[in-house]
């Protein structure tokens, strides 16, 4: 786990909220404070689904809303002349990557071992922070996934020119 705090902090949120930045990622959960507490669950919900539509993989890929489907929604609670109390953004690598960030180094770790790679947004005080982390099906005591993970998140921030510091 690695935590990063966001140097241009209106400029990363423009490019989070308004452009196709981070649309590799799933929406897990989304909890913003501005004038009201909104939450969001990411998890898509069968209820909404007829039977058809939820064994269409078209219709529903993942489990979790994509962030695509979910940036206009979260741009409009936080957008304005206000800047929200805080937010908490939980989001989950697609699967289709994660054999990606496994090939760039030698491990045994397979990507069928990895429930997730997470990146969270924390927003609060002024301040934005990106944390990293890591869930797997089983137990791993070798930690060199998560360090892999930390690694493919700085070497994405700077690849898109994101300034940020290591905490």
């Amino acid at each position: 786990m690695i935590a990063l705090q966001i140097k241009d902090v209106k400029h990363f949120m423009g490019r989070m909220l308004g452009t196709d930045f981070l649309d590799s990622f799933l929406l897990e959960e989304a909890v913003v404070s501005t004038y009201n507490t909104f939450t969001i669950d990411g998890h898509m919900n069968r209820d909404f689904f007829t039977r058809e539509e939820w064994e269409e993989p078209s219709v529903r890929p993942y489990g979790f809303s994509p962030w695509e489907r979910m940036r206009p929604i979260l741009f409009e609670l936080i957008r304005g002349k206000k800047t929200p109390v805080s937010f908490r953004i939980i989001l989950h690598l697609m699967p289709q990557y994660v054999p990606g960030v496994l090939k760039s180094a030698e491990t045994a770790l397979t990507a069928e071992q990895v429930k997730a790679l997470v990146l969270t947004c924390r927003y609060e005080n002024g301040a934005l922070t990106l944390i990293t982390g890591t869930s797997f099906h089983t137990f791993l005591p070798d930690k060199s996934a998560d360090q892999l993970w930390d690694r493919a998140v700085k070497a994405f921030l700077d690849r898109r020119e994101v300034d940020y510091d290591i905490l």
